[in-house]
């Protein structure tokens, strides 16, 4: 909504020295969202004024009529005598007042106005038309005012609005009334204690009855329905300057004087109206729902079928009005309509806004419609505008008007509300009585009984439905800046809980390693698990489907959070970044066994039942929260000390041992296969709870086939693990026993199966080696003739160390033949020689 801050003067006194910012400022601080303050008119400078055309001579010998003017400006020149101008227009003539621009002046665009030679003549100044002045879309020519309107030599930027402040308001669903001068007047009204001048105040144009016939079928649709016509308008009768520049300046075009006054009337009052031709109506008039199969040609010359829920105003014959949306072409108001009859009314509002979407016509009619208007409104409308059509067009008012209304539908209902709800709400001590005042100047009736407050808000704003609303307008009004920042007081003794710190750790720690954290949303596709090599029987094929998927690629609600994870990488790779590390700790969401397929819908008028709430959390899915990691490029970047470390599958697995350090927790390491990663270099993650090992998580180098389904660089490595499971096998960290004797290493090479896991060697040597034992380090894998086919020597370096006492060597050797012994029995491992 763009409010001219001079027309907004009309309905209330601003105080003096008050500027079109100030005012803005004191509208943001009510709630309304002024986005600009724009300064129209503010590249025009220089002497403007009113000039009476003295004589005109015509040019001849030119491409072009061109037309020498003598124009008294009265003393706007400095001199009082008169202007010779040369100009092309045709539309004026001797005797006419007309605008000059004398030399000095610049128009906008930074078109200066100087005297000068042209077309064989001097030429001191410029006849200027709306268009060279951009008071106004015109293309008729020059701007020529009514007589006796001004005297030669006035000043032409009060009387045509030449600079005006404009407010551009962004309206939000909930204000409807903020989308008129007389809704925002009111507001600035209150933002400065000033008095409020209602437009809408005025005495009915005639009484009600006898006006033209017309019916509501249903007042479930249109609860108000006011007709009254003007006889005798003169259709040629051309739209007044400052009605065209206030049109203008709210951005809405001038077309003609009876379509002017319409939109003139909803822009201060806040009320669509349509006007029609009187003489194309035939029969009376009714409102009611459309039928099956009719048609409307509306006047943008498109015809629509319509829906039984459309609200239409129809005649004898058929459809003439898509209501509160658009008019109908048969009927249009045109250069030959005399009788005009005008319509005012009020609609229900989920009708319009559904219609508006339906045949995706947004109107201002509709927008204002959607949002609710002033249900008491209509008959002041309609005597605003036939009024203005009378007196600016000639016509006579009808002695009578049509009003139909339901009498059945009570007015606004009355809202009981505690006192102190806005106190409690804001957390500020407000009281009754600044309560009370507070509603009262939004336009509420206030009314104390035992128990608080009977509060009836005002016909325009029925938004206001309930006690909440009613607290916030309190606040509002009070200021939203008067409400003092309190910081809340954490009670002592709490703080992050165990999985907020862990989660925290995680994230510090791989960031401390060279990965960058990013977030994806939760969704994939089908194509997203094939591109994972998934199997049709993987559990992770089985996933939520959305009811309304922001794309319809990725209806899924993620099983695993591989697939965001590499296309973001892809889209890192594709702008230059070949080097990446990225995680993300996030939710994914697993159905249950026999869950439903879908969330049962719930009510929206009261809250659920218990019997809803367990039905809804059945549905629900489990979320255990998950740490994904993918790598590609160089892990250590190569420079003048030598060539870079590619990212390998024993990063990935690093990765997973650094989440489960976080957790405190020991993370086994075994062989695996699983899509979507290499056959030959995948490593399954297990942890130990309860005595028992987990799967958690898998890692290492991805499959090629997924790597060419993503686009991914080759070699690409990732791993995923289930942090909440890593957060149930960790525990406290604990600080080790640090000695002060010195350590004995012992190394062991011991040859095995192919297929036996070094994991379970170590863990073997662990166990046998007993508490003696620091440390175990695998330092050489060799496979050759010297340890037999299938077979490979694993080579440990066993690290000693008492913690009272220097070990002796009977100690050491008898602990190493005791780990030696128990990978012998476990694992079937011998002592290479």
């Amino acid at each position: 909504m763009r409010v001219p801050v001079s027309w907004l003067r009309d309905y209330t006194d601003l105080p003096e020295g008050v500027t079109a910012r100030d005012l803005a400022a004191a509208l943001v601080g009510l709630g309304l969202e002024v986005e600009t303050v724009d300064s129209v008119g503010a590249d025009i400078s220089g002497p403007i004024a009113v000039g009476r055309v003295l004589s005109i001579e015509e040019l001849t010998g030119f491409k072009k009529p061109i037309r020498h003017c003598r124009v008294d400006v009265g003393g706007a020149n400095g001199t009082g005598e008169p202007q010779n101008i040369v100009c092309g227009a045709r539309n004026f003539g001797e005797g006419d007042l007309v605008v000059v621009a004398l030399p000095g002046a610049e128009l906008p665009g930074g078109f200066a106005i100087s005297s000068r030679k042209t077309y064989g003549r001097v030429s001191e100044g410029m006849i200027c038309s709306a268009a060279e002045l951009e008071l106004w879309e015109d293309h008729t020519g020059i701007v020529v005012l009514p007589a006796g309107s001004a005297e030669p030599g006035e000043d032409a930027y009060g009387l045509l609005g030449l600079r005006e402040d404009v407010l551009d308001i962004a309206v939000t669903p909930d204000r409807g009334y903020a989308l008129s001068m007389r809704g925002v007047a009111r507001e600035a009204a209150t933002a400065y204690g000033t008095a409020f001048r209602d437009p809408a105040d005025a005495a009915p144009a005639g009484t009600p009855g006898g006006g033209y016939p017309a019916a509501v079928a249903d007042p479930a649709i249109c609860s108000r329905y006011v007709l009254h016509g003007v006889t005798g308008f003169d259709p040629e009768a051309p739209t007044p300057a400052w009605m065209k520049r206030r049109l203008a300046l709210a951005g809405v075009r001038s077309i003609s004087l009876a379509v002017d006054i319409t939109n003139y009337v909803m822009l201060e009052l806040g009320q669509p109206l349509h006007a029609w031709d009187r003489s194309a109506l035939s029969g009376p008039v009714e409102v009611r729902l459309a039928r099956s199969g009719e048609k409307l040609e509306t006047l943008d010359h498109v015809t629509r079928a319509l829906d039984p829920d459309d609200i239409l105003i129809t005649d004898d014959s058929g459809p003439i009005n898509l209501a509160g949306v658009m008019g109908g072409a048969a009927t249009e108001i045109g250069l030959s309509s005399t009788d005009v009859l005008v319509e005012a009314a009020h609609f229900a509002e989920t009708h319009i806004a559904r219609a508006s979407r339906r045949h995706q016509l947004s109107s201002e009619s509709s927008r204002r419609f959607e949002r609710g208007v002033d249900s008491a409104l209509q008959p002041a409308a309609a005597a605003r505008a036939v009024r203005l059509l009378a007196e600016l067009g000639g016509g006579e008012i009808d002695r009578g008007y049509t009003h139909i209304a339901d009498e059945s539908a009570a007015g606004p209902r009355p809202i009981a509300v505690a006192a102190d709800l806005p106190d409690r709400v804001a957390g500020v001590s407000y009281g009754t009585g600044r309560v009370r005042a507070a509603l009262e100047r939004v336009g509420c009736t206030v009314e104390e009984d035992a128990g608080g407050l009977r509060v009836t808000p005002p016909t325009w704003r029925p938004d206001l439905t309930d006690p909440n609303d009613l607290a916030e307008e309190v606040v509002r009004i009070e200021g939203y800046d008067n409400i003092p920042s309190i910081p809340p007081r954490a009670p002592a003794g709490r703080g992050l809980t165990a999985g907020q710190r862990l989660r925290r750790s995680v994230c510090r720690r791989l960031a401390a390693t060279g990965f960058t954290e990013v977030l994806t949303y939760p969704f994939m596709g089908e194509r997203d698990l094939e591109g994972l090599q998934v199997g049709a029987d993987d559990p992770r094929r089985h996933a939520l489907r959305l009811s309304n998927p922001l794309s319809e690629d990725e209806p899924l609600l993620r099983t695993t959070l591989l697939p965001g994870l590499l296309k973001t990488l892809v889209r890192n790779v594709g702008r230059g970044f070949n080097d990446v590390a990225l995680f993300e700790t996030a939710l994914v969401y697993i159905p249950r066994p026999g869950a439903p397929d879908s969330a049962p819908m719930l009510r929206v008028d009261r809250g659920p039942t218990p019997e809803e709430r367990e039905s809804l959390a059945g549905a629900l899915p489990d979320q255990p929260r998950r740490v994904g990691a993918v790598l590609a490029g160089d892990r250590e970047p190569g420079g003048w000390q030598g060539p870079g470390s590619p990212a390998t599958w024993a990063d990935a697995i690093e990765t997973a041992r650094e989440v489960a350090r976080s957790a405190n927790a020991e993370l086994v390491v075994r062989a695996a296969q699983f899509a979507p990663w290499h056959p030959g270099r995948c490593a399954a993650l297990y942890v130990r709870i309860g005595g028992e090992e987990r799967l958690v998580g898998h890692a290492g180098e991805l499959h090629p086939r997924t790597v060419a389904a993503y686009g991914l660089p080759e070699r690409t490595a990732a791993a995923e693990i289930d942090l909440d499971a890593v957060e149930e096998a960790g525990g406290p960290a604990t600080a080790p026993h640090v000695s002060g004797y010195p350590v004995a290493l012992q190394d062991v090479a011991l040859v095995v199966e192919e297929g036996v896991p070094a994991a379970d060697v170590e863990g073997a040597l662990r166990a046998g080696a007993g508490d003696l034992l620091e440390d175990v380090r695998l330092f050489d894998v060799y496979t050759g003739e010297q340890v037999g086919e299938g077979r490979r020597s694993l080579a440990y370096s066993l690290r000693f160390r008492a913690p009272d006492r220097t070990l002796a060597a009977e100690e050491i050797a008898g602990a190493r033949d005791a780990a030696v012994a128990a990978a012998a029995e476990r694992t079937g491992a011998v002592l290479r020689g």
